[in-house]
Formats: structure tokens, C-alpha cells, sequence
């Protein structure tokens, strides 16, 4: 009765190579021409596909229930984390994106998102060690020295050593400019850190040889507010004149957080007390610099959304066929029938699959924007990724939510039961729609720094791509095309309704991102009908992916027409 977990392969390379065709941007660009044909990323998610369903997925609900205990400032995480943990750094994972020149594999994000969703189905709280790890690498990457890069990168890429942010304090939230901790500078060049930080995932455990932690904290002439930030990399042991753990420096775990969910997930208060530390990038510029981490993060969260509305889905429908109750005609009133075919649960089990799978192609599309900026230059792509970001993390955070609820639903009380393993599920996801920026500071993000920002310029300029794809004699673009139009006349409308009333953007930013989800959730739909004209798919395939694709326009999309009469002036 436990639940249960298989990777929606065949979705992934839909998606991959018909509907976003990512193998045309491979063939264009050298380092991944050389190493990458769909057919090796065909061979790559299944490999990875083999530990999520076989090795982390089955002892999810044991993750659980053991959850991690703190004795004496050491951590323990359930014991066959070690050998999930292992086996994911063995097989190269661990590294999956990073940098070649430092042992890491140089796989594009497209194909590390489908990674990241395959291992939040699998279990989130463990997913939270790689990936707190993943997103420091690209920090150091992009501002550490050659030196710090060929002392921290190969370790972290391995595996051998695991990475933290450290953000928040307990006074300030997310409001980082009201942070105390301190950094005094010392004649070396070091740095003593000083102060406690709360929130810190994997701040403490015993899957690797040492934590690198990147800390927030302010100089003695640091100017008020976020503009006086500075970010410095603090080991949890001091890297010795052969780049192994030295001596143990001035940090410690207090406490460890008891959770609503992701119970295996070490979530930790660290204290500084004087902890020699090294300033990563420039002086007052650390917030910037840990931004580029956070905005990965960020992505991954959307994962974590799709990924336990994933297997929550998988699980529903399998207990919806097998669940013997109710009858649907009056033919035989002594026989129950199996659930799915009640009209209601089949309405939760289409939301449920629509939703999951426009997310995967929504995410798939937002990570080829990243791949294209990184490996092209394409000043679009990296427009469009940034303006997708919180879209991302709050939109898909929120239907995965939602989605999970609705498939432990479709159990009934059973849903409610510790055993059947949805009601983890559900305490799981919850926490995607708060950390890294909760959604309500994704939405401001998305309408205040993405969109009046440019005065709407980079969301129309995806407005206009939107419509000049859309072809009006094919059935759903039509009402599509409409919903744009109508939304792009609304930005306008509150862009300059800004003008006399400030607080207009804020009131209805949580609305406007939300709008803006539905309308591009059409589009990924709308590509994915498009593409199943040339894709090599058995029939009921197809009829499937028409079946959900006319339930998201007649079902879901609809949604929008209350947003835009809320927003309406």
C-alpha cells in the first residue's frame, strides 16, 4: 500500500526532442554536439531513472518516520541515505551540470530539470542535499577565482563535499538588510564571521567529508541596508595545503528544526562564532552574487511542485482503477464499480495529468531559454529565462500543491492514512511555495522587477512571439490568441494606472503572475498538440494528450477570466 513511483520517461522525451526539439540547439553549439545525440540523453534519464524508482523512491516513507537527530552538534541522517547518496555521486550526478575543466559533466539545464523533478517524485528532503550543492557550484563558477574554483569545485562535483546558503536570520526573514551577522576583516586576508542563521538546509549532516557553507554577513564598513551585503564561503573544516578537511572552524548546528514535512531534510540553526570565512566576489556585492544560487534554487523548486504532484498523480490513478465502490448505472445495483469512472474523479484525475504535464513542458521551455544564454549568448533567452524564473518557483509550486491535494482526494479517508504514503506527499510540497522567496515575493519579483522594470517591454516582446506562432484556423488558439490580447491590454492598463496609484502594481501582482501562469500553461499545451503531428507515438497516446490538452481550455484556462475581471479597472 506504500506509494509508489515511475518516471514519465517517455513524457520527458516528448517534450525534449518533438515539442521543444532542444536537439537543434545541441547541434549548434560544439561542447554539446561532441557528447549529446537524444539518444545519449535517452541513456542518461534512464540511468538516473533506475536510482529514483529503485533506490531513493521505496524508502521515501522511511526517510519520514526516521526523519534526522542531533547529538551533540552532529547530525544523523537516516542510514540508507548513505548508500542513496553514494550512489548518486558514483554515477556522476552529482556534478550532472557542472563545469568539465573541474571533473563536472556539462550537461545542459534541460536535461538537469528532468533530473531535478525525477528526484523530488523520488523524495524531496534527500533531493535537497545534491541540490543545495548543485546551486553553490554555480556561484563559485561565476565569482570565485581560478584558485578558490580548483580548491571547492572538483570536491562539490564529486560529491566528497556538500554546499549550503545561509540567508536568513531569525529577526530579519526576508527582508536581508536587517541581517546582524559580521565579517571583521583580519591581516591574512580572512575573514572572522560571527552570527546565527536559521532556515539552513543541509547545514549539518554526515553524508560528506565537509560542508562549505556561503554566508551572508556585513563589513565594519558596510553601507545600511541590502546594498552592504557581503558573501564569503566558510568550511565547515578548513581546507589544509592538500585540499583536505583540516582543522574544524568556529561553526556548529544549535538546533535542528521539527518540520511539517521533508522530516529527513536537515533543517538547521548554524552559529558563527568568529569562523574564519573568505569574501566571494566583491565587497557589498554578496546579494547579487547569492541571487545567482537563489535563482537556481528557484527553478528546482518548481521541480519539487511537479515532482510530488507527479507521483501523487501516478498513485491516484492506480487506486482510482483498483477502488471498488459506487455504481455509475443502475444496471446492476449489487456491484461496485472501480472509482475512475465517477465523473468527479475523473475531473481531479485530468486536472491532476494537465496541469503535470504542461508543467514539465513549461520547465522544459524555461531551462532551453538558460541553455541558450549559456552556451549562445542569446540575449533573449536569457530575457525570457528571467522573466520566467518566479513563474517557475511560484506558479508551479502552487498547482503542485494543488495537485497533490486533489490525488490524495481521490483516495478518500484513505488519502488521510500515514501508510499509503499521500498525506507525505502533501506535508512535502507545502514548503516549495515558501523558501527560496515565497511565492508572494515571487509574484512582486515577477510584476515589480520583471515587468514595470521594462515598462512590460521583454513580456510583450514574448506576448508577440505568442501570437505570431498561433495560427486562429486551429482549434483552441483562438482562445488563446484572445486571452493575450486581453492580458496584454491589461499590462498596459496597469503599467499606467502605476502612474497616479503606486501601491496598484503590488495589490495585484499575486494575480497578474498568476494570469500570466494559465496563459503560457495554454501555449506549452498548444506546442505539444502541435508536435504530435510528427511524433512517433502509439495512437492512445496522442488521443490522450488531445483528451487533456481540451481539458485544460474548457476546464482550467477559464480560470484567467476571473483573474482579468479582477484586475479589471
Amino acid at each position: 500500500m506504500s506509494s509508489q513511483y515511475q518516471a514519465p520517461l517517455n513524457d520527458m522525451q516528448f517534450q525534449l526532442f518533438d515539442v521543444w526539439q532542444v536537439q537543434q540547439h545541441w547541434q549548434q553549439v560544439p561542447a554539446l554536439a561532441e557528447q549529446l545525440e537524444p539518444e545519449t540523453a535517452q541513456a542518461i534519464l534512464q540511468e538516473a531513472a533506475k536510482i529514483c524508482e529503485q533506490q531513493i523512491a521505496p524508502q521515501s516513507q522511511l526517510a519520514d518516520q526516521t526523519g534526522v537527530s542531533l547529538d551533540q552538534g552532529e547530525v544523523s541522517t537516516p542510514e540508507h541515505y548513505k548508500a542513496c547518496y553514494q550512489a548518486w555521486c558514483e554515477g556522476g550526478w552529482a556534478g550532472f551540470s557542472g563545469d568539465p575543466e573541474y571533473g563536472g559533466m556539462g550537461m545542459p539545464k534541460v536535461l538537469s530539470m528532468m533530473l531535478d523533478e525525477m528526484m523530488c517524485s523520488a523524495d524531496i528532503a534527500f533531493s535537497l542535499y545534491p541540490g543545495l550543492t548543485a546551486g553553490a557550484c554555480v556561484t563559485l563558477q561565476q565569482y570565485a577565482s581560478d584558485e578558490v574554483k580548483a580548491l571547492y569545485l572538483p570536491k562539490l562535483y564529486s560529491g566528497e563535499w556538500s554546499a549550503t546558503m545561509c540567508l536568513t536570520e531569525s529577526h530579519a526573514g526576508s527582508d536581508l538588510g536587517l541581517m546582524r551577522t559580521k565579517a571583521e576583516p583580519q591581516t591574512d586576508g580572512s575573514y572572522r564571521i560571527s552570527g546565527s542563521k536559521i532556515f539552513i538546509t543541509a547545514g549539518e549532516h554526515d553524508l560528506t567529508d565537509n560542508i562549505i557553507h556561503l554566508v551572508l554577513a556585513k563589513l565594519p564598513d558596510a553601507p545600511a541596508g541590502s546594498r552592504g551585503i557581503s558573501l564569503f564561503i566558510v568550511p565547515k573544516f578548513l581546507p589544509d595545503a592538500g585540499g583536505k578537511p583540516g582543522q574544524r572552524n568556529a561553526l556548529h548546528c544549535g538546533s535542528v528544526e521539527h518540520k511539517m514535512g521533508i522530516h529527513a531534510s536537515a533543517t538547521c540553526v548554524m552559529n558563527f562564532d568568529g569562523a574564519v570565512g573568505y569574501l566571494l566576489g566583491e565587497p557589498h556585492k554578496g546579494l547579487a552574487a547569492m541571487f545567482t544560487m537563489m535563482n537556481y534554487e528557484r527553478l528546482a523548486m518548481g521541480s519539487q511542485g511537479l515532482g510530488a504532484a507527479e507521483r501523487a498523480g501516478q498513485n491516484a490513478l492506480a487506486y482510482a482503477n483498483d477502488r471498488l465502490q459506487g455504481r455509475i448505472t443502475e444496471r446492476d445495483a449489487n456491484k461496485a464499480e472501480p472509482i475512475i469512472r465517477h465523473p468527479d474523479v475523473q475531473r481531479m484525475l485530468y486536472t491532476i495529468q494537465s496541469l503535470n504535464e504542461a508543467g514539465r513542458s513549461f520547465s522544459t521551455w524555461v531551462a532551453l531559454q538558460l541553455d541558450k544564454a549559456k552556451y549562445s549568448g542569446d540575449v533573449k533567452g536569457q530575457q525570457f529565462a528571467n522573466l520566467l524564473t518566479p513563474i517557475a518557483k511560484a506558479f508551479m509550486t502552487d498547482l503542485g500543491l494543488e495537485c497533490t491535494v486533489q490525488a490524495q482526494q481521490v483516495f478518500g479517508g484513505h488519502g488521510y492514512i500515514k501508510e499509503w504514503g499521500m498525506e507525505q506527499l502533501v506535508r512535502d510540497v507545502r514548503i516549495a511555495q515558501i523558501y527560496e522567496g515565497t511565492n508572494g515575493i515571487q509574484a512582486a519579483d515577477f510584476m515589480l522587477r520583471k515587468v514595470a522594470a521594462d515598462n512590460g517591454a521583454v513580456l510583450f516582446s514574448l506576448f508577440t512571439d505568442i501570437g505570431n506562432w498561433l495560427d486562429p484556423s486551429i482549434q483552441w488558439h483562438p482562445q488563446l490568441a484572445t486571452y493575450v490580447e486581453r492580458t496584454r491590454t491589461l499590462t498596459a492598463s496597469l503599467l499606467n494606472r502605476s502612474q497616479q496609484d503606486k501601491a496598484v502594481l503590488a495589490e495585484f501582482a499575486y494575480d497578474f503572475m498568476t494570469l500570466t501562469g494559465y496563459l503560457l500553461y495554454g501555449y506549452v499545451w498548444l506546442k505539444q498538440i502541435d508536435a504530435l503531428q510528427h511524433a512517433d507515438l502509439p495512437n492512445e497516446v496522442k488521443q490522450q494528450k488531445q483528451q487533456l490538452a481540451a481539458f485544460y481550455f474548457k476546464k482550467i484556462l477559464p480560470r484567467a477570466e476571473t483573474l482579468l475581471h479582477i484586475m479589471q479597472d
